[in-house]
């Protein structure tokens, strides 16, 4: 028992700690070489160790909308071996370096990092300029790729689960802009891509005047801006030009709804909305919204519709920032014997509630003690640094945001928050899905 209410109270101990911790300036030099690549250096001696994070600005949303995925199918061609690597030997060097790596593609960008020992950042960036320079786009690694990529979306999102709901969300809530298709793309547009086309949108898009290049931790500047000029300054800029869509999607003026039934066992209700892109002061206050209704077991849905009502098992709602456009979702699972018509019921009278009345100052207090503490944790390591400037950069247009965002977000009052929902959080700009299983559509 003693050791339980040491263990207690050394957790408020750190709790208490923490929750007095600012965050600091991040400071950081960038530049641009001659051939158009960005480069961010961050120094940081806490630990011997250094993070490469290379994004190119290129994402689903540059795709030919009858050839999607393609961003997608990058992130695994990346590995597949270079003019003086061979196959998966990339993965080899890292690991054999004492490193880690990985990839990953959204909307808007493609990203690839290691973090290795300091002693081993050379190596790493010969690795990355190698596969910018000549990457093996044959046949063979298109074939292969190809089909693990097929079969990631099967896993991911043909046989799980609910995993269609963010394809069948989006393609009803963007009409016009590319953000309407899947990230992974569709089956029949990976099995119709052709070699020259693949080569073409790495020739376009995987260049260095397309790509951003952080590099943060246990580093010298001089000698690294001189590694940097070795390995990225020969480089040739793109020779296609960089078309980034430039559309704009005409707002929803109704309400659409629509029942998909699926392999699932308990009936959803998910509701989007369209709201305004990342970085805008609008975001900002839906996202501190996103937490009072549904971040964690005490937010007002969670208590509403899981302890008080029992009519969900479970319930997140959160922002997403996206460089054009935001998306605010609310997901909700049924408990059994309920339907989609009662949750979502309750839903829209806890919006209500909300356009009407302020939320509370202790309310907002928390939320904001959330995203703070949040902040503060994402800058604990080299490579969550690194990550955050280049998404500053890239998707910000300004590095320099993440010394001031966590201000913006903490100056955001109870009446942007109000007003922010009764402008956004509308019917007639919203879209909602039930999902039933199967047997109940064969059973009518």
């Amino acid at each position: 028992m003693r050791l339980k209410i040491l263990s207690f109270l050394l957790f408020f101990l750190v709790v208490e700690v923490f929750s007095q911790v600012k965050p600091g300036k991040i400071n950081f030099i960038e530049y641009d070489l001659p051939n158009g690549l960005h480069v961010i250096l961050h120094e940081d001696h806490s630990t011997p160790i250094v993070a490469v994070d290379i994004w190119y600005h290129v994402g689903s949303k540059n795709e030919d909308p009858e050839r999607t995925g393609f961003a997608h199918l990058f992130e695994h061609m990346m590995f597949q071996g270079s003019a003086n690597v061979r196959k998966a030997e990339h993965m080899a060097y890292i690991q054999k370096a004492g490193g880690i790596f990985n990839g990953s593609t959204n909307w808007d960008r493609t990203n690839y990092f290691q973090v290795v020992p300091s002693n081993q950042l050379e190596l790493v960036l010969w690795l990355e300029s190698d596969r910018m320079m000549s990457l093996n786009v044959n046949q063979e690694n298109l074939d292969n790729q190809r089909e693990v990529v097929k079969e990631e979306r099967r896993w991911r999102v043909d046989n799980r689960p609910y995993g269609t709901q963010w394809e069948e969300t989006f393609k009803r809530l963007f009409k016009v802009h590319p953000y309407r298709w899947p990230v992974i793309g569709y089956m029949e547009h990976l099995n119709a891509a052709k070699l020259e086309e693949v080569k073409k949108f790495f020739e376009t898009y995987y260049v260095p005047n397309n790509a951003v290049l952080v590099i943060a931790g246990d580093i010298d500047v001089e000698k690294t801006k001189n590694l940097v000029q070795k390995y990225f300054g020969d480089i040739p800029r793109g020779k296609y030009e960089i078309k980034r869509p430039n559309v704009v999607e005409p707002p929803l003026t109704q309400q659409v709804r629509d029942t998909i039934y699926d392999n699932v066992r308990l009936s959803a209700v998910f509701i989007a909305f369209r709201i305004p892109k990342d970085g805008e002061r609008d975001f900002y206050a839906l996202d501190l919204l996103a937490n009072v209704l549904g971040s964690g077991r005490s937010s007002r849905l969670y208590q509403k519709l899981v302890y008080e009502k029992r009519i969900a098992q479970n319930v997140n709602v959160y922002a997403i920032g996206m460089e054009d456009a935001g998306v605010f979702k609310i997901d909700a699972y049924c408990s059994i014997g309920h339907k989609p018509e009662e949750v979502e019921r309750e839903i829209w009278n806890e919006i209500e509630k909300i356009q009407k009345e302020l939320i509370s100052e202790r309310e907002l207090q928390k939320v904001k003690n959330q995203t703070e503490a949040q902040t503060i944790s994402s800058y604990q390591t080299v490579l969550s640094k690194a990550d955050q400037l280049a998404h500053y950069y890239v998707i910000h247009k300004n590095t320099d945001e993440i010394n001031r965002e966590l201000d913006k977000i903490l100056s955001i009052t109870r009446e942007e928050i109000r007003d922010s929902a009764v402008k956004y959080l509308k019917p007639e700009n919203s879209v909602v899905l039930y999902y039933f299983p199967k047997e109940q559509k064969t059973s009518k």
